[in-house]
Order: C-alpha cells, then structure tokens, then sequence
C-alpha cells in the first residue's frame, strides 16, 4: 500500500525549536482515523477511530505562540491510548476545526453521540456501602 492509497485530510510534523519541523513524528488525518507515526529506523503508528473521540484541549503555551503553533491533546474510549497529544503543530485551530467536522462525520454515519460512548454504572462500579 503505497502513500497515495490513503486520502489525507491533513497532515502535519511536530514542531522543534523555532517552530521548525525538524523531527520524526508525523501526524495524518483521515477521513475515518487519526494516525500518528514516529520513528526514523524503527517506525511506529498509532490509529484512533475519529468517532471515539470524546473531548479535545487546545494548548497554546507561550514558547509556541510565538512560533504560530500549539498542541492538542485528544481524549478518547480508544483502548491502546485513551489520551494523545498532538505535539506542537502549526494552525493549531484549523487542525482542531477539521478533527471537530470529521469526528461529527463519522458519529452521523455510525449514528454515535458522546452519550452513546460512555460507560454504564454496574454494581461492581458502584462505592462500597460502609454503613452497617
């Protein structure tokens, strides 16, 4: 499968020192997953499911606003990796905006809402009762 078999949304480096993108993590977007891979000779990637996403943060500390960038940290019902940080990229907002459209995509196609991905209380969930 070569690099022009996936249609990518986005993609994007993490940023280094002077917002350069001087490092070996990439970021991709689908329209379905968020892929991130890293690794020069031995190269990892890490997918998430766009419509297991539950919530996301945006950091914009003041060492990557100066350079135009920011991170985005991710929270999901993901198993492997309940919370990813996308790492100081550039157009922090537009990355954000278009995760936001194609997560909304995704759970209108699989008819999931956010309520639909959290957990049920079973009574092994529940707290002990300590009154006797």
């Amino acid at each position: 499968m070569g690099k022009n078999d996936i249609n990518y949304i986005w993609t994007g480096k993490k940023r280094t020192f002077l917002g350069l993108p001087w490092s070996f993590t990439r970021y991709y977007l689908t329209e379905t997953k968020f892929i991130t891979k890293t690794g020069f000779l031995n190269i990892s990637e890490d997918e998430m499911d766009l419509y297991k996403i539950t919530d996301k943060k945006i950091l914009r500390p003041l060492g990557q606003r100066i350079f135009g960038c920011g991170s985005i940290i991710i929270y999901s019902k993901d198993t492997d990796n309940p919370t990813k940080e996308i790492k100081c990229i550039k157009d922090v907002r537009a990355v954000s905006n278009l995760i936001d459209e194609y997560t909304n995509k995704m759970r209108d196609k699989y008819a999931i809402r956010g309520r639909d991905l959290m957990g049920i209380y079973t009574e092994s969930d529940q707290p002990e009762n300590t009154d006797l």
